[in-house]
């Protein structure tokens, strides 16, 4: 099985839409994309996605041996947190338990630590998401903690968990 990272196109909608037009997909992500998802709302996000600005989104489709099974993407924070992204993804349900998912991890934060200045990128998946826990543990992150009562999800208030991963600093400059 060959696993890659490669930027979006336009002709990925039909993937994309097939993999998140899922409940089981979406009870897993934060609301905001709708259900059904349709091949119009692919084509929107991955417009978006490619006029972006490159040095704050960091977003790819995950492929397998040649179809698009998943999404994958960083988003650089502002402020003070301008050397952190936070991570997100999610892949289509035929492909969960085999290792896709740790493996794309593993992909993009290599690419952002080898290509932009960012020190930290975190996740936050929800608490029963033991899946998405087992992926970043995988994957290196270490689990920092509980967020509770931190989201409200199908009516219900959830914990989630902060996973980060950090690069190797040999010295950072203090101010």
């Amino acid at each position: 099985m060959k696993i890659g990272l490669r930027k979006w196109q336009l002709f990925d909608a039909k993937q994309l839409a097939t993999a998140l037009s899922n409940k089981n997909v979406l009870d897993h992500l934060r609301d905001g994309l709708p259900y059904p998802y349709t091949e119009k709302d692919a084509e929107e996000y991955i417009a978006a996605m490619l006029s972006a600005d490159k040095n704050d989104t960091f977003a790819f489709a995950i492929v397998c041996d040649g179809n698009v099974v998943g999404s994958i993407g960083a988003f650089r924070q502002g402020n003070i947190h301008n050397r952190t992204a936070e991570l997100g993804y999610y892949l289509a349900e035929p492909y969960w338990r085999k290792g896709i998912m740790t493996e794309a991890v593993r992909q993009i934060c290599a690419y952002i630590f080898d290509n932009t200045d960012i020190l930290r990128i975190y996740a936050e998946p929800f608490a029963l998401n033991i899946g998405s826990c087992r992926v970043l543990e995988k994957a290196g992150f270490q689990y920092e903690g509980t967020l509770k009562n931190n989201a409200v999800k199908n009516g219900k208030v959830l914990d989630m968990k902060m996973y980060a991963l950090t690069r190797a600093c040999e010295s950072v400059e203090k101010s």
